[in-house]
């Protein structure tokens, strides 16, 4: 547990870094989208859409994915 808070605190950090570098070249996350010719609003598009899409996918994987792993749970030999 103490491994995963490290690896999250120096993640945090390194972006905190990473960010304030970029703020000082003055370049923001508008500025990208924009050199990219993509608006905040097609983004917020595309991730709902992808989301629409993955759900049901892994909704139907999970009806035959979770009662073989439950099986397989079941008849492994204990652990001793």
């Amino acid at each position: 547990m103490q491994a995963l808070l490290s690896g999250f605190i120096k993640l945090a950090l390194a972006s905190l870094l990473a960010g304030s570098l970029l703020s000082f070249f003055g370049i923001t996350p508008r500025a990208v989208l924009e050199s990219m010719g993509v608006t905040a609003e097609d983004l917020h598009n595309g991730i709902l859409s992808a989301f629409a899409w993955a759900t049901p996918r892994i909704l139907m994987g999970a009806v035959v994915i979770v009662p073989i792993w439950l099986v397989t749970y079941l008849l492994m030999p204990p652990r001793g």
